[in-house]
C-alpha cells in the first residue's frame, strides 16, 4: 500500500477493517461455531487478527465441509445457527478479533433427498415454469425439456423392472422414491402407470453413468451432485447474498473469501457487484494464476487466497541441481523423461476433454453449430469442425480461462491468451480446419464474424461465456485432478495452483515477484497450507530437500527396492511406485510412518485420480489391492523402517531450516498472512479429507503457554509453534509495516545464494529484517556459512526469536543464524 500505483480496486473502502493474519478454521461435525469462540483466547495469544470460516451456510445432509450449501437464508443449524455465529462474533470482536467467512456463489448442492434444496425441487417440480428456474444455468433443450437426473444404479429399464421406482408421500404430496433419492410428482400424473408417470415430469432419471455424456445442467468441474447458479442474474444475486450481506452490515463478519470466482458468467462483474454491496469490504478471491498470469486490473478485489505464493516459497526452498538427478531417477522407474511433462498434461486433458467433461464439450459444439447453421456465410462450417477445433482449443489453454464478456471490448490480454491458444490448437488440426478455427476464435471473442453486423445474440453470448466456464474445468480436472497425481519427478511441487515444470526457483526471483506484490496486491492473501493442498506445506517441505540430496536419495530408492523385492507386486507401476517412497520421505518423521489406514486412503484417492489403471468411475480391484497392500507392508517391514529412520535422521536439520524458512516468509512477506488450523506446528497431513481431520487446539495451547512462560524450545514442534506466534505478534504490534498505507518491501544485499534475506518498511524506513536460510544441506556439504554476510539496515535490532541484540550493518550469517536457520529482526526504536 506505499506505493501510490496500487489499483483502487485492490484497496477496500476507507474505513473497512483489514486482517493482519488470518487463522482458517474447517467448521463441520468436530467444529462447531461455539467450539471456535472456545478457541479465541488462544488465537489471540497465538497472535492473529481474524479467524477466517469455512462456509457457514445451510450445507446438505453430512456434509463435513459446507461446500455443498442447500440454503442461503440460513446459518447450518449443524454448527449451532446464526445465534451460534454472533455468540462467535461477540466473543471474537471482545477479544480485538475480527471474522472472515469464506462463500461460495458458484453453486448448489443436488443433495439427497432433493427437498432439503428448495429452489432445485421447486424446479424439479415445475420444470421452467418454477420461478427459481433462472437460479440454474440449465438447458432446457437438452433432454426432451427435461432436466437430467442421473441418480439410478442401472438404466432406466432395469431399475423400473426390478421394481426400484416406488411411489411414496413426502409433506403430504406424492413423491418418486428411489432408495434415498426423493422426487416431486408433477401434478395430475400421479395416477399414471408408473413408466408413464417417469416419462411425464420435469425431470429425467437416468443411469448415473448418462451424466458424462448427457447432463444439461452446469456443474461444478465434474461434480454433478454440486450444480452451478446464475449469480450474474441481479435476482438470483440478492436472493444468494442477503444473509451475508445483512451479517458483513451488521458487523458479524469483517470480511469475505469467494470461493472459485472462475466458475460464474462475469468474474469481474460479480465482483463489482459484491463491492457495491459490501460498501468496500476486504474481499479475496481462491484465484489459481497459471505462470506469470495476474489478477484481472477490473476485478474488485484485494487479491487471491495465496496459492501464487505458496507456490513461489517452496520452489525457492528447492534445489535447481537436484532436477536433472530426480528427473533421471524418475525415468528409470516409470519411463517418464524429464521434459514431458507438458505432453502428459496435454494428454490427461484430452481424456477429461473426452470422457468427465464429454457434455460440456458437446454442449459448446451445439452453440457454435447453432450459430453457424443460421448464417449463410457461416454454414459450412460443420458440427464435427467445430467440435474438432474447440476440443484442441480447450486442449492449447494454458490457465483457466479468458474473461471476455459478451458485448464489451475484449482486453488485449484476453485476446493474446485466446489467439496463443489457437496457434497451438491449429498445428494440431487438419488445415482445413484453419478457416473454421478462425471463426471460432472471433465467436469467442465477440467479434463480427459471418454476415455483417452480426456479434451479439443469446446464443453467441452463450458460448463466449459457457466456453470460458469449461476452460476452468478442464484445467482443473485434467491437470489438478489428473496430470499431477502422474508426474512424479519431485511429487511435492504438484500442488494446488503449483508450477512443476518450473522445478525451482531463485530467491531474486521470489523477491521480485514479491516486491511486485507489495505494489500491485499488498491486502492479498499469503499461505502455505489450505484445506485443499494436496500436501501440507511440512509434508511439501520435507520432499523438497530430496532436491537437496539428490544423488543419497537415489541410492536409497535403490536400497528401498532391494528390500521390498520379496513382497512388492508386479502390479505396482513405476509411477505409483515413485509417488509412494516420495510419500513416505514426506510423511516419515521421528515418530515413524504416517498410519497404514492414512497412507492407504490417500493412495486409493491418488491413483484413482491418475485414472492410469484405475478410477473412481471404473475401481480396478486387483491393481488397487495390490498398491495398498504394498503401502501396508512399506510401514510395517522392519528393514523399510531403517532405512527410512536414517534418512529422516540424515535429512533432519535439512527439513528443520525449510520448515522454518518457509513459514517465516509465509508470514512476513507482503499480504495478509493465513494460518491453515494446527499448521503453526508441524502438520504432517495429505489431501483431503486427511488435512481436514480435527485438531487438538488444547494440546496446542499447552505448548505455546509452556513457550510464553519462558521454557526454552525442546524440538521442531516448539521451534515452529514459537516462530508462528511471534512473527504473528510482531505483525500485529507493527501493523503498519505489514498492511499500512506506507508499508513496503525491499531486498536486503547478502553474498550467499543460500540466504533469503528482505526488510518490511513504513515510509522507506526499515522496521522488520528476515533472514532465512536456503538449501541447508547444501551450505552443510560445502562446511557452513564460512564468511558470508548479510548487510542489516543501519539501526539496533533485536532478533526475536532468540532475544538477541544485533547491531545494523553488515553482518556474519554464521553469528545471525548460528541458533536458529532463520532470523525474525525488530529495530528496536
Amino acid at each position: 500500500m506505499s506505493d501510490p500505483t496500487t489499483p483502487s480496486r485492490r484497496l477496500p473502502a476507507p474505513g473497512r477493517p483489514v486482517p493482519v493474519s488470518t487463522y482458517r478454521l474447517q467448521l463441520g461435525p468436530d467444529l462447531s461455531l461455539d467450539d471456535a469462540a472456545d478457541l479465541v483466547p488462544y488465537l489471540d495469544s497465538l497472535g492473529v487478527s481474524h479467524l477466517y470460516l469455512s462456509p457457514v451456510l445451510r450445507a446438505a445432509p453430512g456434509s463435513t465441509h459446507g461446500y455443498d450449501v442447500v440454503d442461503h437464508d440460513e446459518v447450518a443449524p449443524e454448527l449451532g445457527g446464526e445465534n451460534a455465529l454472533r455468540r462467535l462474533a461477540e466473543v471474537a470482536h471482545a477479544a480485538g478479533l475480527g471474522l472472515v467467512l469464506d462463500i461460495v456463489p458458484n453453486h448448489m448442492a443436488v443433495p439427497t433427498p432433493a427437498w432439503h434444496n428448495r429452489a432445485l425441487w421447486s424446479v424439479l417440480s415445475e420444470g421452467p415454469e418454477s420461478p427459481f428456474a433462472a437460479w440454474f444455468d440449465v438447458d432446457w433443450s437438452a433432454g426432451d425439456g427435461a432436466l437430467l437426473m442421473p441418480v439410478l444404479g442401472d438404466r432406466i429399464g432395469a431399475v423400473l423392472a426390478r421394481g426400484e421406482l416406488t411411489l411414496d408421500q413426502h409433506a403430504d404430496a406424492p413423491v418418486l422414491r428411489y432408495y434415498d433419492h426423493v422426487f416431486p410428482v408433477r401434478p395430475g400424473t400421479e395416477s399414471l402407470p408408473l413408466a408413464e408417470l417417469v416419462e411425464r415430469q420435469h425431470y429425467r432419471l437416468a443411469y448415473w453413468r448418462v451424466a458424462d455424456e448427457e447432463l444439461n445442467y452446469r456443474r461444478f468441474f465434474d461434480v454433478g451432485t454440486l450444480a452451478a447458479i446464475r449469480v450474474e442474474d441481479p435476482e438470483v444475486f440478492d436472493a444468494t447474498h442477503a444473509l451475508v450481506l445483512r451479517l458483513l452490515h451488521e458487523g458479524v463478519i469483517d470480511g469475505l473469501r469467494i470461493d472459485h470466482p472462475d466458475g460464474l458468467a462475469d468474474p469481474a462483474g460479480y465482483l463489482s457487484r459484491l463491492r457495491a454491496a459490501t460498501g468496500g469490504a476486504w474481499v479475496v478471491v481462491e484465484k489459481i494464476l497459471q505462470n506469470d498470469e495476474e489478477l484481472p486490473t477490473d476485478w474488485d478485489t484485494a487479491g487471491s487466497t495465496g496459492y501464487d505464493t505458496a507456490w513461489r516459497i517452496q520452489q525457492a526452498f528447492v534445489d535447481p541441481g537436484g532436477g536433472g538427478r530426480l528427473g533421471a531417477l524418475m525415468h528409470r522407474l516409470t519411463g517418464d523423461t524429464s521434459d514431458a511433462l507438458p505432453a502428459l498434461v496435454d494428454e490427461a486433458k484430452r481424456e477429461i476433454v473426452d470422457r468427465a467433461l464429454y457434455a460440456e464439450v458437446h454442449r459448446l459444439t451445439e452453440l457454435a453449430a447453432a450459430v453457424c447453421r443460421d448464417d449463410l456465410r457461416l454454414r459450412d462450417h460443420t458440427w464435427r469442425s467445430l467440435q474438432d477445433c474447440l476440443i484442441e482449443l480447450l486442449i492449447a489453454m494454458d490457465r483457466y480461462r479468458a474473461y471476455v464478456v459478451p458485448g464489451q471490448t475484449p482486453q488485449s490480454e484476453d485476446v493474446d491468451v485466446l489467439s496463443a491458444a489457437a496457434d497451438i490448437a491449429r498445428t494440431r488440426l487438419a488445415p482445413e480446419r484453419g478457416d473454421t478455427m478462425d471463426v471460432l476464435v472471433d465467436l469467442l471473442l465477440g467479434r463480427e464474424v459471418g454476415s455483417a453486423g452480426r456479434t451479439r445474440d443469446p446464443r453467441r453470448d452463450e458460448l463466449i461465456v459457457r466456453f470460458q466456464q469449461t476452460c476452468g474445468a478442464v484445467m482443473a480436472k485434467g491437470v489438478e485432478d489428473t496430470a499431477f497425481y502422474r508426474w512424479t519427478q519431485l511429487v511435492s511441487l504438484c500442488e494446488v495452483g503449483g508450477e512443476p515444470d518450473r522445478f525451482a526457483l531463485s530467491p531474486t526471483e521470489l523477491l521480485t515477484w514479491a516486491g511486485r506484490m507489495q505494489v500491485t496486491s499488498p491486502l492479498g492473501m499469503t499461505t502455505l497450507s489450505t484445506h485443499d493442498t494436496k500436501r501440507s506445506a511440512d509434508v511439501r517441505a520435507r520432499i523438497g530437500v530430496l532436491s537437496e540430496l539428490p544423488v543419497e536419495w537415489a541410492a536409497l530408492v535403490g536400497e528401498l527396492r532391494a528390500a521390498s523385492a520379496a513382497w512388492r507386486p508386479a502390479l505396482l507401476d513405476g509411477r505409483t511406485e515413485n509417488l509412494l517412497w516420495q510419500t513416505l520421505a514426506g510423511t516419515w518423521t521421528a515418530d515413524g510412518p504416517l498410519s497404514a489406514d492414512r497412507l492407504t486412503e490417500y493412495l486409493t484417492k491418488a491413483i484413482r485420480e491418475a485414472k492410469q489403471h484405475t478410477s473412481w468411475t471404473a475401481p480396478d480391484h486387483a491393481y488397487e489391492s495390490a498398491v495398498l497392500g504394498a503401502a501396508r507392508q512399506a510401514v510395517t517391514d522392519p528393514a523399510i523402517a531403517e532405512l527410512f529412520g536414517r534418512w529422516e535422521l540424515r535429512t533432519r536439520e535439512a527439513v528443520r531450516a525449510a520448515t522454518l524458512g518457509t513459514a517465516l516468509l509465509q508470514l512476513t512477506l507482503p499480504g495478509v498472512a493465513d494460518v491453515y488450523q494446527g499448521t503453526e506446528v508441524p502438520s504432517i497431513a495429505l489431501v483431503d479429507p486427511d488435512n481436514r481431520r480435527p485438531v487438538d487446539h488444547a494440546a496446542i495451547a499447552a505448548r505455546l503457554a509452556r513457550l510464553d512462560e519462558g521454557a526454552g524450545p525442546r524440538d521442531l514442534a516448539d521451534e515452529k509453534l514459537l516462530l508462528t506466534a511471534l512473527t504473528l505478534r510482531v505483525r500485529r504490534e507493527l501493523r503498519e509495516a505489514v498492511i499500512g498505507p506506507e508499508a513496503g518491501f525491499i531486498p536486503l544485499a547478502h553474498s550467499s545464494g543460500h540466504a533469503i534475506t528482505y526488510a518490511r518498511t513504513v515510509a522507506g524506513d526499515p522496521r522488520i529484517a528476515a533472514v532465512a536460510t536456503r538449501l541447508a544441506a547444501s551450505v552443510e556439504r560445502i562446511g557452513g556459512w564460512a564468511e558470508h554476510t548479510v548487510a542489516l539496515p543501519e539501526g539496533d535490532w533485536q532478533d526475536v526469536l532468540t532475544g538477541r541484540a544485533v547491531a545494523g550493518g553488515v553482518r556474519r550469517l554464521s553469528e545471525l543464524l548460528d541458533r536458529l536457520p532463520v532470523a525474525l529482526l525488530v529495530r528496536e526504536d
